[in-house]
């Protein structure tokens, strides 16, 4: 299994799609990368030389910011909103969808599992 910056690539699919499983790489990033390393995108990751895998990885940290590098900038974006107490920060701290959806109905991946309130029959005990 090629690694390309601490992450295991799928052996068995192409290199352009195989370089998507890195955080940060989609599709059109990773025909530019493999355009610039001039590696053919419809080899398999299996058949990658370390030649080509070196290149790869050097492109890739030359370039563009991936992996903990992006997951630790877009989670401290995150924190300064949620400091700075501004609209979309605030929907963040209460677990809120922050763009703009209704939350009457639906955005239960943003909410988590529904919660019942009320149903109490007039006279029941209260449950313990």
């Amino acid at each position: 299994m090629p690694r390309i910056i601490g992450v295991d690539i799928p052996r068995d699919k192409r290199v352009d799609v195989a370089l998507t499983y890195l955080y940060g790489v989609g599709k059109t990033l990773s025909k530019k990368i493999l355009l610039e390393a001039k590696v053919d995108p419809a080899k398999r990751a299996k058949d990658l030389t370390e030649a080509e895998v070196s290149a790869l990885t050097g492109i890739i940290q030359r370039t563009t910011k991936v992996e903990g590098d992006l997951r630790r900038e877009i989670q401290m974006n995150i924190k300064r909103l949620m400091d700075i107490r501004c609209y979309r920060g605030s929907r963040h701290l209460k677990g809120l969808p922050c763009r703009g959806q209704r939350t009457h109905t639906n955005a239960r991946t943003r909410k988590g599992k529904r919660k019942t309130v009320g149903g109490l029959a007039k006279g029941a005990p209260a449950p313990k």
